[in-house]
């Protein structure tokens, strides 16, 4: 069975010796000092190591049943589901008013990587209940927020977001669900939904649907949309629950991976719904929650991918085949490990680059989020705008492919399902899709986020590079030349591209969007690549400090020369095929494909 170790030291690391958390002048951040971010992913650690780790094979292979009109969940999934309850894991960075403990976003994250890692399929349960959290939290009434927010925090309640129908995904105005408005101020909601992950299950008594729908009369398409909280029990005053609302489960849907995650067909038969905010402004609230939803499911990406690269670390340095070319390093035995060959190393530097660069980008990211909310900073805002569709489409892009990398270095065991190595191909393969496929993640961040604001966003993150490179050009020779070149060459074809896109996109928008994905993975290794070099700035001065850990910093550095001297240059190529335009990608007749 596969194993997973927390990797407490590498998010200590980011947290204190990169972000220097503690030393941010951010409101609780004062609170993030070494200890209490030890104790918290410690704590939290432990229980993804030896409770829900454990049951990721179970969950894999037993899935979910639909049994008269409810779900059961694996064997194991409820009772975790109560010790993560108790331990008060899913309320960790929610507002204290409704029984949250209010950490900052950025240390949740960190903890969420862990959950994700350990046990994807559950820790979506927990995972969506926060995003609907957060939408009746930034746009519910009081009223709502007071009826609702306490049991969701808590995950007595769990929660949902319904926004695919069977016709419609990514173009939401197409959508036919109707809210009729009632004469108690509610609204009847009848639609069918899909793809309804935690549609249904057994692990709360109470499940709080978020459901778009369209208001009898409403405008056409997007501008037409409101959002209505659509318990599957209604709640009385007093807060007990009621009777069952008007909605059922069609059926579960038969999946690649997740199995442990209910993916349900949802009806809604008239069911009673409560209108979230304004009337036709149900996107507003909605995207929320799917800006955080979005960096939750890149954190799924390097996630898996960290799961898997420890497992084919083990099995790299167990396994014995062939000799090493230059001299034997297990004399003794019949043959060396694996990870004596050349491919096999790279195989693994490339897994292990990627997934602590990964780390480092998402953690700034929340980092950012937090600069928002707790500081009203709008620069940070728009950063973080710019950077989510990069986040969400690069690492989960990149972490489904250190996954496949992982399997590979198991060579035919990696086929065989008892290794588990397919779990986590087949798992990270969903994070590529759903809260927006990456496909598109690219088009918004060429077509939306780039010229958002006048450009100023990612202009801002130009100055961010220039001012990285200016102020810590010097500090030592390797670094400048391991780290420092190689950055500023690749945000030259970053800006490059932008620029191209500029030009040539506003003669023609196809310009644009047939480079929209390149543009995206280019972004993305520049980011990671002002991650790596930052991380090596760090561990230069921490070996200059003469920490105790120095085989640490110097594996940190080795690992961050690898990505910037191996992957990053990946920015050349795709500018190439920026430049190159909309015409080789339009050329054929739709009926010549």
């Amino acid at each position: 069975m596969p194993r997973y170790t927390p990797p407490v030291r590498d998010i200590s690391f980011i947290l204190q010796d990169v972000l220097d958390v503690a030393g941010l002048n951010i409101p609780g951040y004062e609170d993030l000092d070494e200890e209490f971010v030890s104790a918290v992913l410690n704590e939290s650690g432990k229980l993804c190591e030896e409770v829900l780790a454990p049951l990721n094979t179970i969950g894999d292979v037993q899935g979910c049943v639909l049994e008269n009109g409810i779900v059961r969940t694996p064997h194991g999934f409820k009772d975790a589901f109560e010790e993560v309850k108790s331990g008060g894991w899913p309320g960790l960075d929610c507002d204290p008013e409704f029984g949250g403990q209010g950490i900052p976003f950025v240390l949740a994250s960190a903890v969420t990587e862990m959950f994700s890692s350990s046990n994807m399929a559950f820790s979506m349960y927990q995972g969506l209940t926060h995003g609907a959290y957060s939408a009746i939290h930034a746009h519910g009434s009081e009223e709502q927020k007071k009826t609702y927010l306490p049991k969701m925090v808590s995950c007595e309640w769990t929660g949902t977001m319904n926004l695919t129908e069977p016709h419609c995904g990514t173009d939401l105005g197409l959508m036919r669900t109707k809210a009729t408005p009632q004469t108690d101020g509610s609204y009847a909601i009848k639609g069918q939904k899909i793809f309804i992950s935690a549609g249904e299950h057994d692990l709360a008594e109470n499940i709080i649907h978020l459901v778009l729908a369209k208001i009898d009369g409403a405008p056409e398409g997007i501008k037409g949309v409101s959002l209505f909280i659509v318990p599957k029990h209604l709640v009385n005053e007093d807060g007990s629950l009621g009777q069952r609302n008007a909605l059922s489960v069609g059926k579960i849907e038969e999946k690649m991976g997740i199995h442990g995650n209910a993916t349900c067909v949802m009806n809604y038969d008239g069911a009673t719904g409560y209108l979230v905010g304004e009337a036709h402004k149900g996107m507003r609230a909605m995207f929320t929650m799917m800006n955080e939803a979005r960096l939750g499911v890149g954190i799924q990406g390097y996630a898996q991918a960290e799961v898997a690269y420890q497992n084919a670390l083990d099995y790299a340095q167990d396994r014995l085949q062939g000799r090493c070319v230059v001299e034997a390093k297990n004399p003794n035995g019949p043959a060396d490990p694996l990870i004596v060959h050349p491919d096999i190393r790279r195989s693994l530097m490339d897994q292990k680059s990627f997934v602590e660069g990964a780390r480092a980008f998402t953690l700034w990211g929340a980092h950012l989020i937090d600069r928002h909310h707790r500081l009203n900073d709008q620069s940070a805002n728009g950063l973080i705008s710019l950077l989510t569709p990069v986040i969400k489409g690069f690492l989960t892009d990149k972490g489904f492919d250190m996954c496949i990398q992982a399997q590979q270095v198991y060579g035919g065991h990696g086929y065989i399902e008892e290794w588990g190595m397919s779990q986590f191909a087949r798992d990270a393969r969903i994070a590529m899709i759903y809260e927006g496929a990456n496909g598109v993640q690219a088009l918004d961040l060429v077509g939306r986020k780039l010229g958002q604001d006048g450009g100023k966003h990612v202009m801002a993150f130009f100055e961010l590079l220039r001012n990285f490179a200016s102020e810590n050009k010097g500090t030592h020779a390797s670094f400048d030349q391991n780290f420092l070149d190689p950055l500023k060459q690749a945000g030259k074809d970053l800006q490059a591209g932008a620029m191209y896109f500029m030009e040539a996109g506003m003669k023609n928008p196809n310009h644009a969007l047939a480079g929209s994905y390149d543009f995206m993975h280019m972004f993305g290794h520049v980011c990671l690549g002002l991650m790596w070099a930052r991380m090596a700035k760090a561990s230069y001065d921490a070996l200059a400090r003469g920490a105790d850990d120095a085989a640490f910093y110097e594996t940190k550095i080795a690992t961050g020369r690898y990505y910037m001297l191996r992957q990053l240059p990946a920015t050349a190529l795709h500018l190439k095929r920026i430049g190159s335009g909309a015409e080789p990608v339009m050329a054929l007749d739709a009926a010549n494909f």
